[in-house]
């Protein structure tokens, strides 16, 4: 399967997906946690450094030495300090974290990047994504599928404009990852709402009631009883989602509901390497005190080979 065929095909699946009756879609958008380890820096920095790093990296530099390790630290303080000011605030390794956990939204870009950028410029035209994306359904005006190829490719077109802020119909690779993964950008979130609004809203009267609320998740397939979790649902549409009690979600509970507002977890880690870290505690951090604590935020042969004796003697 082709990049193109395959995009069309999650443009299909987004647009018109059949659920099973025990399957629960779910459209609420959480940022994963950082890492599936235990964060108990009194045992270990395991937990720091799959945040810090993202969980694949972190691994590569447990092959490290110490002194390597403490170079290529160097080198990451210097991406992250992005105002050159020669101090890491919380806010940038905010930033970086959240960076980090995010490298498969990237790697994803960068496999499709080739794709599109037809004339190698660097930048991906709208008339490049639609060529690329549409152009031979287009020349189709009844194709045999039944999928309307014209109006997904209007819905495409309003989504690439969103996330086009200079308005000139052409994406950098920052533009067209907002295009790919509007659910990462807070500038895109309108339109991640309005998208599940169309999706949900079979009436196309601009809100989302009980019954469509609950047919997106699940199709009743001629069975007479509901399982327990639709049930549940509809008592969160009541009690939870319909915020005003109106009987139907308008499109701000709507966006409450798929884009909640979860507790920080990059931000509390930021928090938490800063107040490690900083030694002479004026609120941020010089490369000189992060590479000082090295161990906290990377790993290395030394910290790995520790960490194993210490499994060792609990066993």
């Amino acid at each position: 399967m082709t990049i193109q065929q395959f995009l069309v095909y999650l443009s299909l699946c987004a647009i018109c997906v059949l659920t099973k009756p025990t399957d629960k879609k779910d459209r609420v958008h959480h940022d994963p946690q950082l890492s599936d380890k235990v964060h108990d820096d009194a045992q270990n920095f395991e937990y720091d450094h799959d945040a810090f790093l993202g969980a694949d990296d972190a691994k590569t530099f447990d092959q490290l030495t110490p002194e390597e390790s403490k170079e290529r630290l160097g080198m990451i303080v210097d991406k992250i300090d992005t105002d050159k000011d020669g101090f890491v605030t919380e806010g940038e390794l905010k930033a970086w974290i959240k960076k980090a956990q995010k490298k498969y939204v990237y790697d994803n870009v960068e496999r499709q990047w080739q794709e599109f950028d037809m004339n190698q410029d660097g930048l991906i035209s709208w008339d490049e994504y639609r060529n690329v994306t549409y152009g031979t359904y287009l020349d189709d005006p009844d194709p045999d599928d039944g999928f309307n190829y014209k109006q997904m490719m209007m819905r495409d077109e309003r989504r690439f404009k969103m996330a086009d802020k200079d308005g000139d119909l052409i994406a950098t690779k920052e533009e067209f990852t907002a295009f790919l993964h509007p659910e990462e950008y807070d500038y895109m979130k309108d339109i991640v709402v309005q998208e599940t609004m169309e999706d949900i809203d079979k009436n196309r009267d601009g809100v989302i009631d009980l019954e469509e609320y609950i047919g997106d998740m699940y199709s009743h397939d001629g069975d007479a009883d509901e399982p327990e979790w639709v049930k549940t649902e509809r008592e969160q549409f009541v009690e939870f989602r319909d915020k005003n009690r109106d009987g139907k979600m308008d499109k701000e509970e709507t966006k409450d509901w798929i884009l909640p507002s979860d507790y920080d977890h990059a931000e509390a880690e930021a928090r938490h390497l800063v107040y490690e870290s900083d030694q002479n505690k004026d609120g941020k951090l010089t490369k000189e005190e992060i590479v000082d604590k090295y161990d906290l935020f990377v790993g290395s042969q030394a910290t790995d080979f520790g960490e194993a004796l210490v499994r060792h003697d609990e066993f």
